[in-house]
């Protein structure tokens, strides 16, 4: 065995930080903190001040009107026990579960896996023109968005509007039109938000599957691996972390989804209204501050849960 000397050890160990290094690096925190400063500054005025304001007013009977706009009362859970005993909020609970499996888990994370397994081995061309309209689904504003799919379902066979563009090919086809919005509300919306969504999975996802080294996928075909097995086995298992935040990302975007889906519907889908959209009617048609707060909060804590879930599942490390 070989003995080191008192000289090698006390080169091999790093000398102490002196403390011209120490004031340096203080120096530096200091200067970084600074600049960050602004930015904390914003994030505290804008997010947490009011994310903590609502907390607190979930908890009174604080409105727009009425006793509660003058003298607003501490109510303590009275909000969130009302919360479990209301049919419809209930009700839109199911409703935007529904909407958040079948336009995100289903359509924005599936599709957008899938288109990015499509491109992965494609010509430079085919990739560049399929993800420049996928894109440019994402980029274009909610406001803009939500209007160019009222164009597209406009009109029925009842309806005094002119048709939009779904119902003139049906026409010309001599297929039955529909109003499509009004007679299935909640299909349309989850539709439209594939549209609207699934570059981002897609982009994620492309940008995960580069990262895999591509003697990998050699040695399983040598192996004699199809590509299911290729997929199971080496891709899923690799971006598993990539899945896992892509899931986390949409859920809390997909359950905070009002734009869209209100200037498609106007708010009016009876039966088939977000959770959204029923928060925004209790705080600021019925201007139930309080009551509403209490929803946005459920909200939150429902999209946090469904977080922890996907990270427990998909045993990602954070």
């Amino acid at each position: 065995m070989q003995v080191r000397t008192r000289m090698e050890v006390a080169e091999a160990t790093p000398p102490p930080p002196t403390r011209q290094a120490s004031k340096i690096r203080n120096k530096r925190l200091r200067t970084s903190l600074l600049f960050m400063a602004p930015a904390f500054i914003i994030i505290l005025i804008f997010m947490i001040g009011p994310a903590i304001w609502a907390i607190y007013t979930s908890f009174t009977n604080m409105a727009l009107t009425g006793v509660g706009a003058q003298a607003p009362d501490w109510v303590g859970l009275q909000n969130f026990t009302r919360i479990l005993r209301d049919g419809e909020f209930l009700n839109s609970f199911r409703v935007s579960l529904t909407y958040l499996v079948g336009s995100a888990l289903i359509g924005q994370a599936g599709l957008g896996l899938l288109l990015a397994l499509m491109m992965q081995k494609r010509n430079r061309v085919f990739r560049g023109i399929l993800g420049a309209i996928i894109i440019a689904c994402w980029v274009i504003p909610d406001v803009v968005a939500g209007f160019i799919w009222q164009a597209f379902l406009a009109g029925g066979p009842q309806s005094v509007l002119s048709s939009g563009l779904l119902n003139t090919v049906m026409a010309n086809l001599t297929l039955p039109q529909h109003a499509w919005v009004q007679e299935y509300p909640l299909p349309m919306i989850i539709i439209a938000n594939i549209w609207r969504g699934t570059a981002f999975s897609m982009l994620l996802y492309s940008s995960a599957l580069e990262s895999i080294p591509q003697d990998m996928y050699e040695a399983a075909a040598i192996d004699g691996a199809g590509l299911w097995a290729k997929i199971t086995n080496i891709t899923l298992p690799l971006i598993k972390g990539s899945i896992a935040t892509d899931l986390l990302l949409i859920t809390l975007a997909t359950l905070s989804d009002f734009t869209l889906v209100y200037i498609m519907t106007g708010g009016s889908t009876s039966n088939n209204e977000l959770l959204t959209i029923y928060q925004y009617r209790q705080a600021f048609q019925f201007y139930q501050i309080g009551y509403g707060s209490a929803i946005a909060l459920l909200i939150i804590v429902f999209g946090a849960i469904l977080s922890l879930i996907y990270i427990r599942i998909l045993r990602v490390d954070i």
